[in-house]
């Protein structure tokens, strides 16, 4: 009786009931719409960067040519067709019209090869290769060159990270080249030539699950979070509905029946734990077969279903167990309901959904560790990802129904208390 009464609470807010279904799905497809470019690497999407040559070299010229190869950057050399300078780069990035711009310095090319020179000549003059005459000439002391990057100020760290690493990356493959080349024209060894390949390659070792490899993509990755991000947002209906029934008089009418707050606590759980499961397969079903249909990677779940749905379950009773904990506290709805969006987003917030964990810091890391949702996320996670069994998701969901049986018993000792009073 205790969930039949739930039940039909549900059913007479049939706006409320269709928000708590409707909301997930439409909150998961635009974050997936908007994070999926994160994971491809196809070339519809370049980013036009601005290149100011002012080196007129080899080297300006071999930078041009990996950029235009690139499957990331579109090069930029005229704006409304005026040659760039150094001034007009600058403003337009910072203006956020681009969000880079590279400037080759005045005889980069030249001083380089330069260098190269006078430390080839260093070197083979030691081993008494070159002649005497060459020791009697002057050095030509040579300055540093600096290739400017201008970014935009609101582009992402990493997004600064990852191109001034690919440019040092390039500049340093221009120099082993040039370097190279050079002690073949000192050595005078114009048949046999260095061989210039990378001689340390590397290559990424992706897992197999029955001869097919994982690869992530957006859906594995946004499904999981944000489905325990709607899960733990039905904190919110039931900590108000506990709210409504103290200040309606309901609650003490059903205390007076003999039966314990257990039995009507017990109610609220499984008609909401019912409620989180539908949500749980109402997303899945729209990532396997809706995902496909805009334009999204498909969510894969063959064989990880039934692991799935424990997971989504003890997470659901985490979700309730704070609910309960909530509306049993909270005196009124303006408390309960502003307190528990805002808890949510911080559980979210410090557990991984927003950020990942490793990319905080030490602290936060610490800190991410006590969050529900990040037990949940990393068990989603094992699941879809790792390949793990049941046994290597028992810690987290543990902790989760863990975290369901403290909350709800300090309920429970709370409301005694207080009913004590």
């Amino acid at each position: 009786m205790s969930i039949q009464k739930e039940l039909l609470l549900l059913k007479r807010d049939f706006g409320g009931a269709v928000i708590l279904f409707v909301m997930p799905l439409i909150l998961i497809i635009t974050v997936t719409l908007i994070q999926d470019s994160a994971f491809k690497t196809v070339s519809d999407s370049k980013i036009p960067i601005l290149l100011v040559d002012y080196d007129k070299g080899n080297v300006s010229k071999t930078v041009f040519e990996n950029l235009k190869k690139s499957n990331i950057f579109t090069v930029v050399t005229k704006i409304d067709n005026k040659s760039l300078t150094e001034t007009l780069a600058k403003d337009a990035v910072f203006k956020g019209k681009y969000q880079l711009a590279i400037i080759i310095p005045k005889k980069l090319s030249v001083d380089l090869q330069l260098k190269i020179d006078q430390n080839v000549k260093k070197i083979t003059s030691s081993l008494g290769i070159t002649d005497t005459i060459a020791k009697t000439k002057q050095t030509k002391i040579l300055n540093q060159k600096e290739v400017k990057l201008y970014f935009d100020p609101a582009v992402q760290m990493s997004f600064k990270n990852a191109v001034m690493s690919s440019i040092d990356k390039m500049i340093s493959q221009i120099e082993t080249h040039s370097i190279y080349a050079t002690f073949q024209d000192q050595l005078g060894d114009g048949n046999n030539s260095f061989e210039q390949k990378s001689f340390i390659t590397f290559k990424e070792i992706i897992p197999k699950i029955n001869d097919k490899e994982i690869i992530p993509n957006s859906a594995q990755h946004n499904v999981p979070a944000w489905t325990l991000f709607a899960i733990f947002f039905i904190i919110i209906p039931l900590s108000i509905n506990i709210v409504k029934e103290k200040s309606q008089g309901t609650f003490i009418r059903l205390r007076t029946n003999p039966v314990s707050n257990i039995i009507v606590l017990g109610g609220k759980t499984i008609t909401y734990l019912i409620i989180c499961m539908i949500q749980f397969y109402m997303m899945i079903v729209v990532a396997i077969f809706l995902f496909p249909k805009i334009g999204l990677p498909s969510l894969n779940v063959e064989g990880n279903l039934f692991l799935m749905s424990i997971v989504a379950l003890f997470s659901g009773f985490a979700a309730i167990g704070f609910g309960l904990l909530l509306g049993t506290i909270a005196k009124t709805q303006e408390q309960s309901a502003p307190f528990g969006a805002t808890s949510v987003i911080i559980l979210a917030a410090i557990g991984g959904v927003w950020v990942p964990v490793f990319a905080m810091s030490n602290f936060m890391q610490i800190i991410a560790k006590s969050s529900p949702m990040n037990w949940g996320l990393n068990a989603f996670y094992d699941v879809l990802l790792r390949n793990a069994t049941f046994l290597d998701i028992v810690p987290e969901i543990s902790l989760l129904f863990l975290f369901f049986i403290i909350t709800t018993t300090i309920a429970l000792l709370y409301d005694k208390k207080k009913r004590a009073v």
